[in-house]
């Protein structure tokens, strides 16, 4: 393989990539239990079905009914059966997450490091393009969405009106590239459920970002914008390091 620019380019984010067929099952549960105590789902939220999970993880369903007959078997998801059924989160922590997330985050970290620098400079031209660009029309659903966002009554919602805010941000630069771009980095730091870790805190911490970036976009303040979504996306960095910090074993970097 090596370590030049050819080899490097082909493994670049592998781990956080289509998963590999072989230990499929083992890793969808670990990503899952790592996005449950991250917070990307809270207690009691359904889990995307299990068609949904295998197309956002591109991995078979078969893969996905083994990864949450798992965790349903270390407490993290109830499986409810009939009309309205499906995996419900139980528990945020169970006797298998230090291992999962050790798994799907600390042996990969390096990797993660690199992706939270690459979305900072990603997220910052995406917002200060947004404000050079952005019409009447872009400033009008970004302030919808802030909107929905400050009502939220849940942090499922909060989390909900977070992706529909940015996603009007990335919109707004009127360049397809970088709305796939944006969809495809949010995908990888949240170990490709497409979903920012969430808790009340969060909220709370995100919400003066939110605002202070619709007013720049709308202000055609570019440097502003730019600013304040590098800022602003440290919040989910700083997450994945507090659950990285927690299961490192003592005396290790």
């Amino acid at each position: 393989m090596g370590g030049g620019p050819e080899g490097r380019g082909s493994m670049e984010h592998e781990a956080l990539g289509p998963l590999r067929p072989a230990t499929t099952g083992e890793q969808v549960a670990h990503r899952l239990a790592t996005a449950i105590a991250l917070g990307e789902f809270s207690l009691g939220d359904r889990l995307p079905s299990e068609r949904d999970l295998a197309a956002l993880l591109q991995v078979s369903r078969e893969s996905v009914r083994a990864a949450l007959r798992r965790l349903a078997g270390s407490g993290l998801v109830e499986i409810r059966r009939g009309r309205g059924g499906g995996a419900f989160v139980r528990a945020e922590w169970g006797e298998a997450s230090e291992g999962a997330v050790r798994s799907a985050l600390l042996e990969r970290w390096t990797e993660f490091e690199e992706l939270f620098d690459y979305r900072r400079l990603v997220e910052s031209l995406i917002a200060r393009t947004a404000a050079e660009r952005a019409d009447d029309a872009d400033r009008a659903a970004i302030a919808e969405a802030l909107a929905r966002f400050d009502a939220a009554a849940t942090p499922g919602e909060a989390r909900e009106h977070d992706v529909r805010l940015h996603a009007a941000v990335a919109r707004a630069t009127r360049n397809a590239r970088l709305v796939g771009l944006h969809e495809r980095l949010l995908s990888e730091v949240s170990l490709g459920v497409s979903a920012e870790p969430y808790t009340w805190a969060i909220y709370e911490e995100a919400k003066p970002h939110h605002h202070a970036l619709a007013e720049a976009i709308a202000r055609g303040d570019g440097d502003a914008a730019a600013r304040i979504a590098g800022h602003h996306f440290a919040i989910t960095e700083d997450a994945l390091r507090r659950l990285a910090e927690r299961v490192r074993p003592p005396g290790t970097p």
